[in-house]
């Protein structure tokens, strides 16, 4: 794409005000950079009024080319339809359930990912999120996070803490027991890279046994990652010699004998509260919920009136069904010290959010954005 007029780029969604930097070398006789720091309402979203989706396509409609933190603002056909303008969207990261990319090809629209191995032409940083193999550590930002949370959670971090610092009185000390978990259960809803990393920890760490679920899940696929975690296929953690490290059961089974669950998962139609009030009710009353996947995944009033109620020992969320949090929902309102209320730990989505990810997307995309300014042929086109 050569043009005599500079192309319009808005940079959606940068919180941390870090992709400028990114495209500072480029000269603005090409590309009009555009940065936006702030989310707005997604279009499809059920609570979004017809003020906010407005809002949202007038901000968008002036320009040709996008770059995104990867799906935070979803692409619907109608909204796409409203974008006569738009011709390229550079995302980062590589899976976008929440945009229409049929619409996009339909439109026209080149879509171009960042899978996160760094440019191809040697003037990045070098250094790759994933460039450590699975054996050695499964280098999976999301992975940390899961067990930062999970840790809080067992621990009670957050509420001593907070009593440490006076925030119940100078003379608050210990707030409760923590909770062990050498040789306790560990289960999986969904067993893809990240959830097979999260439990090689527990193996590794706390000889956690491992149980797992999800629709399509087959005991040759979970001994297959297993393997590829570099973990024996049986007798892995606390298990005998002859059972599975990675052990395929019901989803019952899952919530009823695991002291810990994490949901691992990918949202579509299908999935959407794959974790309500019978799954809440399978737990044990110890039972730590952890969900750093998607928040339509769990049923959020079900877990909420579970955790008012104190029927499940704590949930630790990073992500939620509308994010950013609005000023009025529960989760920011909520006393969650009050006696007889479950622990509860909230993170504002930062699983993925890690220096060397994002410079490597960022870094990837300006390449892209180089390229498409030369009139090259642009890198990891989806279609």
């Amino acid at each position: 794409m050569v043009s005599s007029q500079p192309i319009k780029l808005v940079v959606l969604d940068d919180y941390h005000n870090i992709a400028q930097q990114h495209f500072s070398h480029l000269p603005s006789s090409q590309v009009e950079i555009t940065v936006f720091n702030d989310t707005l309402p997604s279009y499809s979203h059920p609570k979004t009024t017809d003020a906010e989706r407005q809002a949202l396509v007038e901000r968008l409609r002036p320009f040709s080319a996008l770059s995104t933190m990867r799906e935070r603002t979803p692409f619907p056909g109608e909204l796409l339809r409203q974008l006569p303008n738009l011709k390229v969207i550079f995302a980062t990261g590589g899976k976008f359930e929440s945009w229409d990319l049929a619409t996009m090809k339909e439109l026209g629209i080149t879509v171009c990912a960042a899978p996160g191995k760094g440019r191809t032409d040697g003037k990045g940083s070098g250094l790759s999120p994933r460039s450590l193999p699975v054996k050695q550590g499964g280098g999976h930002p999301t992975t940390q996070h899961v067990w930062a949370l999970i840790l809080a959670l067992a621990r009670n971090v957050p509420a001593d803490d907070a009593v440490v610092k006076g925030k119940r009185g100078n003379k608050a000390w210990q707030t409760g027991l923590a909770i062990g978990l050498q040789g306790k259960t560990l289960g999986l809803v969904g067993l893809g890279r990240i959830g097979s990393h999260v439990a090689r920890v527990g193996v590794l760490a706390f000889g956690m046994k491992i149980v797992c679920w999800s629709a399509n899940l087959t005991q040759d696929k979970a001994d297959q990652l297993a393997a590829e975690a570099g973990l024996p296929v049986t007798g892995g953690g606390m298990i005998a010699d002859n059972e599975k490290t990675f052990k395929v059961v019901s989803k019952e089974e899952v919530f009823s004998t695991a002291d810990v669950v994490s949901v691992h998962y990918v949202l579509s139609e299908r999935s959407k509260g794959i974790v309500s009030t019978q799954e809440l009710d399978w737990m044990k009353t110890s039972g730590l919920l952890v969900n750093t996947s998607r928040g339509p995944l769990v049923d959020e009033s079900a877990l909420l009136d579970a955790l008012r109620n104190g029927r499940i020992g704590g949930a630790a969320l990073d992500v939620f069904d509308i994010e950013p949090l609005p000023a009025d929902s529960p989760w920011r309102n909520e006393d969650w010290d009050a006696e007889g209320k479950s622990r509860v730990v909230l993170t504002p989505h930062m699983g993925y959010v890690e220096e060397g990810t994002l410079k490597i997307w960022y870094e990837e995309t300006a390449e892209n954005l180089e390229r498409y300014l030369e009139g090259k042929e642009l890198l990891n086109v989806l279609h």
